[in-house]
């Protein structure tokens, strides 16, 4: 904040501003400036100022949040002697402002737990609560509330209050949670059937539930358990209260996933739970869906938790099979939503069955399955009146992708075959209403291709019968009809007397608006499994593309189409491979060459990206063999291309997107024709730097690492490459040496170190010796600490593999020298990179990360062990040891068993371990 404190009548309009001023740039002034004001030190008197003069629920809301944000994030700033006098002060602000409104308690109740949490004096917190204010009924509401937020604030994000401080706190918490069970016990007998107050107890107790720490004997017999029933297998129990009581179940059940450890509990669990079976038929009746899916969400859960002893012991005690026919019972509701509550377990069901590999077990749940399948058929099935093709981004289109999905994992427990013979004759035996026969073809779909192709007289004769569908059934019948033959690709191959009557079939159907889309997808397909016996139909394939925005595509059909046409392509003889390529691409050249023209003369550039990407996806599919010393039969082709390539990139210099497309295309092109490109190489290398220096894409030093990929090992080109390196380093740093550049520009990062790791493996002392590497090594240093999943792996495996170059003795004769160079560089910048990786990894870097990080770790230490030992050394000792609320972060001993696994360990797994390990203590 400029200028000093604002005064409160400021802050009032601004917060009155926010809320109601009719003019939005109003409200964005008045966002910015409170914003602006949350991130300053007044923020926290301000703040404590607003809720005690109470003046209304937009102020107070705006303070209590103010609050709890800046506790969560800048904690810090308050010196430990004040720490007391926040705590009483948020205190009395609750109490006081209990009935203003219940967001505002949330609010100031986050406020206390985050808190609580951080502040290492505040001893016993749920004890000192309970004593204050249990005896007043009208503290209760904002003391439950309290301790509801203050388990599930024990691992958020946002408090980085690390291991050791978590694990004292829920030793606490498990110390006193008896004593909270007993408060919400008795504040349920004190206010009855007072429903509001009911859905805070079930809050709370799911809220302690969830961090594992309730003792699961003493639960057992708890009162509270039995309230939770009743509420559930009472009939005239409001929505509200009903979900509030599933969630609680489901966290209980979820917090014995041990079964062994709590059978007292989860016996009781076990049986509550069957007992709700009549509710939900009754619910059913109601057609109450709320209550539904929560009694589906709870016979789900059960199933999760109960999954291990079902599958070890089915039928007996806790894995007894009732619990299956729950879900079934589920699944036979009308409303899809019901049964797909239940899908997570079924792919687990699958999972572990799959796993174990046990006929005998496999039969018993078979019929479990089978049972299943009808029910997903039959939830499949599109309304009687529906018209038009099936909806693949609505909802339900979205469903049937997921039972698809389903099918696909637990089909194997069936059988394949036998479940395609069944659902075939269901279709030649009968005469089924056409949404019927849709969504049989549609699971026969799912399945087809896990049936065994070979010499398979049903495969054949569903595709006989399909292809001779009449053109008279319903769209819906015809378009699933055609993504059933596009499944069944395997069986053409196999038998290529099919090969024309499916080409026929699929060709009356590109023509087709509403079915062209899945025609070409199908067609795409058999190109991609019957590539040598479509060269024959090469012709027809030419002729379609020739002709591809005559039919209805959408762009990833047309871009499918071309793309099983380039595969087959590859299949022709060498001769004739050049002549096909140039006929394919010649329609997208042609038309680049007409936007071209039409730019010149009326001054407005039309988007090329259409034909970019199908040139790109012909490059990237045409993959003719080509034996050694064989000119490239598609080179040809391509340095005919690349003047229209050229103009159209500096045409679309400045667009980001377009240019995007255009290295792209020039980078299969590339990949195509190998070193069958370097006629390109100066006259691309040469475009590339001079557009970058004015726009500086990304995407250029991805394709200047394609360049370096298939050049770098050829001595002619290596200086050239280096001196391209070069030239692109140079805006890249000014753009990344910005303010946040790191974080503005995660793709620049990314890519620029996809290039020096290219420069790396395919040219390490060409690298070395330049004088751009201490440049590029120091913004590696700086970009570790930048939370970005592409961009951070990138930096991380440039490390490792400029490292590991001087570790590997490959025998190469230039070993020495590598190995001379590291260790310069190692010289260096060693200790700043080893200070530097541990700081990110304990502060910025998510979890996920940590495997990178050990890896550039465990080369630093194979390239120098001793040196090692004491950057390392050094680098710990930096580190804080305490938290600002003086909490112990890292004791000495924690350090020097963390600096010892690390230095003594003998593989790069074992430094992950204690990585992963010490950064808890961080977190």
């Amino acid at each position: 904040m400029e200028g000093g404190k604002p005064n409160l009548s400021l802050v009032y309009q601004a917060v009155q501003a926010l809320y109601h001023d009719p003019d939005p740039a109003g409200k964005e002034r008045a966002s910015v400036w409170l914003g602006e004001l949350q991130r300053s030190m007044y923020a926290w008197e301000i703040s404590d100022q607003l809720l005690q003069l109470k003046q209304d629920v937009e102020s107070c809301y705006f303070a209590a949040q103010t609050m709890k944000m800046k506790i969560q994030t800048s904690f810090f700033e308050l010196p430990p002697e004040t720490h007391t006098a926040l705590r009483d002060s948020l205190l009395t602000h609750i109490q006081n402002l209990k009935d203003l409104s219940p967001i505002i308690v949330t609010q100031l109740a986050l406020a206390i737990a985050d808190l609580a949490l951080q502040m290492a004096s505040w001893k016993g917190c749920v004890h000192t609560l309970i004593e204050k204010y249990n005896s007043d009924i009208s503290s209760m509401p904002f003391l439950i509330e309290i301790l509801t937020v203050l388990p599930e604030e024990v691992h958020s994000r946002s408090l980085r209050i690390g291991a050791n401080r978590r694990t004292e706190i829920i030793e606490d918490l498990a110390y006193y949670s008896s004593t909270v069970v007993t408060l919400l016990t008795s504040c349920v007998e004190k206010t009855g059937n007072d429903e509001k107050m009911l859905i805070k107890v079930f809050r709370c107790l799911g809220s302690w539930f969830n961090l594992g720490v309730l003792d699961s004997n003493f639960m057992a017999s708890n009162q509270l358990l039995m309230v939770l029933f009743q509420v559930l297998q009472r009939d005239e129990t409001s929505t509200n209260l009903h979900e509030a009581a599933s969630d609680c179940v489901c966290s209980s059940l979820y917090a014995i996933e041990n079964v062994e450890t709590n059978v007292a509990l989860a016996l009781q669990l076990f049986q509550g739970v069957l007992t709700l079976e009549t509710a939900y038929h009754m619910a059913v009746a109601r057609e109450d869906l709320d209550k539904v899916l929560n009694y589906c969400r709870i016979f789900t859960e059960l199933c999760e938790t109960f999954l291990e002893t079902t599958v070890r012991s089915p039928g007996q005690g806790m894995g007894d099979l009732r619990t299956l026919e729950l879900l079934l019972i589920c699944a036979g509701h009308p409303q899809y939503e019901v049964v797909e509550i239940s899908f997570n377990f079924w792919y687990r069901l699958g999972e572990h069955l799959y796993k174990i590999n046990d006929a005998a077990l496999h039969s018993i749940f078979r019929p479990y399955i089978q049972r299943l399948l009808h029910c997903l058929a039959r939830h499949c099935q599109l309304d009687p009146d529906h018209e038009g093709i099936p909806e693949d981004t609505d909802d339900f289109g979205e469903f049937r992708m997921r039972v698809s999905d389903l099918v696909k994992d637990v089909i194997f427990l069936v059988g394949s075959m036998e479940c395609f013979s069944q659902l075939y004759s269901t279709l030649k035996e009968g005469n089924p209403p056409w949404e019927v026969t849709e969504a049989v073809l549609f699971i026969m779909a799912a399945i087809a291709k896990s049936v065994d192709p070979e010499n398979n007289p049903t495969l054949s004769e569903v595709l006989q019968q399909v292809v001779l569908l009449p053109e008279s059934v319903h769209m819906a019948v015809r378009y699933t009809s055609i993504e059933l033959v596009g499944e069944m690709s395997e069986v053409v191959d196999r038998n290529p007397r099919f090969l024309d009557p499916v080409l026929n079939y699929l060709m009356k159907g590109l023509r087709e608006k509403p079915l062209a889309s899945a025609a070409a997808k199908a067609i795409h397909n058999i190109c991609s499994v019957c590539r040598d016996h479509m060269a024959q139909h090469f012709q027809g394939l030419l002729d379609i593309a020739r002709a591809l925005d005559t039919f209805a595509l959408s762009t990833e059909a047309a871009v499918g189409l071309l793309k099983g046409t380039a595969l087959v392509l590859g299949r022709l003889p060498l001769e004739k491979i050049a002549e096909c390529l140039s006929d394919l691409c010649a329609v997208q050249v042609l038309a680049l060459k007409k936007l071209l023209s039409a730019d010149s003369t009326n001054g407005k550039s039309a988007d090329p990206t259409v034909w970019l990407d199908r040139l790109a996806v012909i490059f990237r599919h045409t993959n003719p063999i080509v034996e050694n010393g064989q000119t490239h039969p598609c080179q040809k082709v391509i340095q005919e291309i690349w003047p229209v390539l050229s103009e159209t990139l500096n045409t679309h210099q400045a667009d980001n997107r377009i240019v995007e497309r255009c290295c792209r295309c020039l980078r299969f092109a590339v990949r195509c024709v190998g070193k069958g490109s370097a006629s390109l190489l100066q006259p691309l290398v040469t475009q590339m730097v001079g557009v970058y220096q004015v726009y500086p894409h990304s995407c250029f030093l991805y394709l200047g690492s394609i360049l370096v990929d298939e050049y770098g090992m050829e001595e002619g080109c290596r200086q050239g490459l280096l001196d391209m390196l070069q030239a692109l380093c140079m805006p890249t740093f000014q753009l990344l040496e910005q303010p946040n550049g790191l974080r503005n520009h995660p793709d620049t990062v990314d890519d620029l170190f996809r290039l020096a790791t290219r420069f790396v493996q395919r040219s390490p002392v060409t690298l070395l010796s330049s004088s751009i590497i201490v440049h590029i090594i120091q913004c590696a240093i700086a970009a570790t600490s930048l939370d970005h999943r592409d961009a951070n792996c990138s930096v991380m495996k440039f490390v490792r593999d400029l490292i590991h170059t001087g570790v590997a003795n490959d025998h190469e004769e230039d070993f020495e020298v590598r190995k001379q160079l590291i260790g310069q560089a190692m010289e260096q910048h060693g200790q700043q990179l080893i200070t530097q990786l541990m700081h990110s990894c304990c502060f910025c870097l998510p979890p996920y990360t940590l495997p990178d990080v050990a890896e550039v770790l465990w080369e630093v230490m194979m390239f120098d062990r001793p040196t090692f030992c004491r950057w390392l050394e050094s680098a710990l000792k930096g580190l804080p040891k305490e938290t600002s609320g003086g909490a112990v972060t890292v004791t000495h001993k924690q350090l020097t068993d963390f600096h010892k696994q690390v230095t003594s360990a003998e593989e790069c797994k074992q430094v992950c371990w204690a990585i992963r390990e010490f950064t808890r203590l961080f977190r």
